[in-house]
């Protein structure tokens, strides 16, 4: 089995409150991208994990990797030898362990079917892991965990991923948002919520990595209808009205930057 773990944008993302948890109340648009990680799954006597590709040295513990607590959370018949190739950069904002396990949960479906509270397993995994099982458009509510419906209207629209190589953790940016409510989501669909959202956590990111500002202050020199942080960051993404005009702009940005280039789902 094959399946594309698909990365993860957050087109908006509204930090609400700090809860009495010590988590954040969020509201967020998740969109996805029709490329990212690949996985894949071939029958063994045991369960098995390799990672590959670019930014497979960044992930030093197989057994603390998500993809391995994937199928260690889910009935999945005899053993797996699974092969993660890691082509999203790491502590990247575009929830890329996520997607992992969330392309674990579509393989298990697809074999087995899931059991009924798979939401809540994908759940106890991190926060943005029930949105990836589905990798489609969505609102999500609470600690993203919670997941509404909405009308996509931007599936198909090209898509610019661009990180200076800079990893950056998700929780020292929270830790700096500076506890300002900015209200809440507002729009019919899909885009007209992103283009009244924001990212809280741009400000904050911004002044743990300062090369953000660089990378958004690139983005809006192409033309981009849209450009934002996704998620904690580093990664950013511009959206385009063309398939030229993205990769134009993809041609633009410095060659020691990581980028992908891609449609929206």
């Amino acid at each position: 089995m094959r399946e594309t773990a698909y990365a993860k944008i957050n087109l908006a993302l509204h930090v609400r409150r700090r809860r009495d948890d010590g988590y954040h109340e969020l509201e967020t648009l998740f969109a996805f991208v029709d490329a990212g990680d690949e996985v894949t799954a071939h029958p063994s006597q045991r369960d098995s994990l390799r990672v590959v590709g670019e930014f497979g040295g960044a992930l030093d513990d197989p057994f603390g990797n998500i993809v391995a607590k994937a199928l260690g959370a889910l009935p999945h018949g005899a053993g797996w030898d699974v092969t993660l190739e890691k082509n999203l950069p790491v502590a990247a904002g575009l929830g890329g362990g996520s997607a992992d396990a969330g392309a674990v949960f579509r393989m298990v479906k697809r074999a087995h079917g899931l059991p009924d509270d798979w939401h809540a397993r994908a759940a106890k995994l991190g926060a943005d892991v029930p949105a990836c099982v589905n990798s489609v458009a969505c609102i999500g509510r609470g600690t993203g965990t919670e997941l509404e419906p909405v009308v996509n209207d931007l599936a198909g629209v090209p898509v610019l991923l661009v990180n200076p190589r800079i990893p950056l953790a998700t929780g020292p940016v929270f830790k700096a948002w500076d506890g300002v409510d900015r209200g809440a989501l507002e729009g019919a669909d899909l885009r007209e919520m992103a283009l009244a959202g924001r990212n809280d956590l741009e400000a904050p990111a911004l002044t743990l990595v300062s090369e953000i500002g660089d990378v958004l202050a690139a983005l809006r020199r192409t033309g981009a209808w849209l450009t934002r942080m996704s998620g904690s960051g580093a990664t950013c993404f511009a959206l385009y009205d063309t398939a030229e005009g993205r990769d134009e702009a993809r041609a633009a940005m410095p060659r020691g930057w990581w980028t992908l280039a891609g449609a929206l789902r």
